[in-house]
């Protein structure tokens, strides 16, 4: 007996405990999920984080270098040094003079004949080299550099930018194929119900046909005509079920989620993203971030020209520190033992490259024009793109009027067959053909209401509202 009731329990609790399992997201849900979770965004945004370190390292460019260095060199290598030898004068005491004078005579031809000397033999000392060492702080401070470092930071700033640019970017394309991949979800969900209401629609014509059949009124024949329609119905539930089971992977690649994650989409029918915000120029394409992000691209080139001229132009750098160096013999002796300090300038001026500066800097102006003819293309191709995504969604909102007055239509001819049918004034096969009506005007509905949002979609992406 207990064995049952919980067995019970369990029949009673499981539908719950599936749909606990289940999670159902609304359109704002899944952009929130794909702000926070998707791949590519994250990517662009540490890219941008990678940018802005760039920018601080160029920065660091404008302050001097302070380095410590130490070198030690043993060496075998060794001279001889030898100092000629000669006669050295005396020098006595002169009572006259205050002072030291050499005990020398002048000769008549002005020079000196040494009363009293002293020799001075050759000396020969030995230089060895053996173990040096070298240690001390040296500072190196750029002057000028022709601009090279204050361009390049300025270009790192643009490349800091333009990496801001299409995080924004990559964000709004993933949000753009997010929703994009939601209404295809709800499209195949909608058509699970259109399936399965023309499945319902069968089901209650066979139960009339098997009971007209059992009282004779109908033949066999009839009831093997609704069989077929049945089997067709099934088999496009299960192409439906198929269908919403693929989108709902869709949707999880760019909500972060994984693919085999239980979710469901409310299939409610949502407004697109958001209000259009009309100009007074229809083709406007200013708030574009690929508008942005080319006027960028040929900031950079102008740029680069002078970074390129740069390398053409005198360098100035002051170079200064502090060193201790010990090493050396020198007849048995320690040569050198001691710290000193150094200041010192540095200049170089580019006299002669012939041509290669000249070539170099009209390479990087062409360069400049280049990026500026593909500014101005790629800006027209946007305002192709414009047009062509405001005459989509116009169309689309017609065509989304015309399936909903159909399927109003549709459902009336419906009824009206089977009130028809029902008193013997119209044929099975026109009925079914009025219930297969409907559902195509049905299915075609879902089709133009996603076709319309998703147009909407497409349009503010393209204007640079979305």
């Amino acid at each position: 007996m207990k064995r049952n009731i919980i067995y019970a329990l369990i029949v009673m609790l499981a539908p719950t405990l599936c749909e606990a399992q289940t999670e159902t997201l609304n359109l704002q849900q899944c952009r929130d999920m794909a702000r926070e979770h998707n791949k590519e965004i994250a990517k662009a945004k540490a890219q941008e984080t990678q940018l802005d370190y760039d920018v601080k390292s160029y920065k660091s460019n404008f302050f001097p270098r302070i380095n410590l260095m130490a070198m030690d060199l043993y060496s075998t290598a060794h001279g001889d040094l030898t100092i000629t030898g000669g006669h050295l004068p005396i020098y006595n005491y002169s009572a006259a003079a205050g002072q030291y004078v050499p005990n020398v005579t002048v000769n008549a031809d002005g020079s000196y004949t040494l009363n009293q000397y002293a020799d001075f033999p050759d000396q020969t000392m030995e230089l060895k080299v053996k173990n040096v060492f070298m240690g001390g702080v040296l500072l190196t401070q750029p002057i000028y550099m022709g601009g090279k470092i204050t361009t390049a930071y300025q270009m790192s700033l643009i490349g800091k930018e333009m990496a801001h640019l299409n995080a924004a970017l990559t964000e709004e394309d993933i949000i753009v194929k997010t929703e994009e991949a939601f209404i295809l979800a709800v499209k195949a969900k909608e058509m699970i119900v259109v399936a399965q209401k023309y499945k319902d629609l069968l089901d209650e014509l066979m139960k009339n046909v098997e009971s007209a059949v059992a009282h004779g009124l109908k033949t066999r024949n009839d009831k093997m005509k609704v069989q077929v329609k049945i089997n067709e119905a099934d088999l496009n539930i299960s192409k439906a079920e198929n269908a919403y089971r693929l989108a709902r992977m869709n949707l999880c690649h760019y909500i972060g989620k994984p693919l085999t994650a239980d979710i469901d989409v409310d299939n409610k029918w949502v407004e697109s993203s958001a209000w259009i915000l009309e100009s007074e120029d229809p083709l406007d394409i200013s708030n574009r971030k690929e508008y942005a992000l080319l006027n960028k691209k040929v900031e950079l080139a102008e740029k680069q020209v002078n970074l390129t001229r740069s390398d053409y132009l005198p360098n100035v750098v002051m170079m200064g520190g502090v060193t201790y160096t010990n090493g050396g013999e020198l007849g048995g002796k320690k040569l050198i033992n001691g710290a000193s300090a150094s200041v010192g300038i540095g200049v170089k001026i580019p006299i002669l490259t012939f041509g290669e500066n000249t070539n170099k800097i009209r390479s990087a102006k062409t360069k400049q024009i280049i990026a500026q003819l593909e500014q101005d293309d790629l800006n027209e191709k946007m305002k192709l793109e414009l047009q062509q995504a405001r005459n989509n969604m116009e169309e689309a909102k017609k065509v989304s009027k015309l399936c909903d007055s159909a399927l109003e239509q549709a459902e009336v001819n419906m009824k009206l067959s089977k009130q028809q049918y029902e008193v013997g004034m119209e044929t099975l096969s026109d009925y079914l053909e009025a219930q297969a009506l409907w559902q195509n005007c049905y299915a075609s509905k879902v089709d133009a209401n996603c076709q319309e949002n998703l147009a909407i979609s497409k349009y503010l992406k393209a204007k640079g509202q979305f």
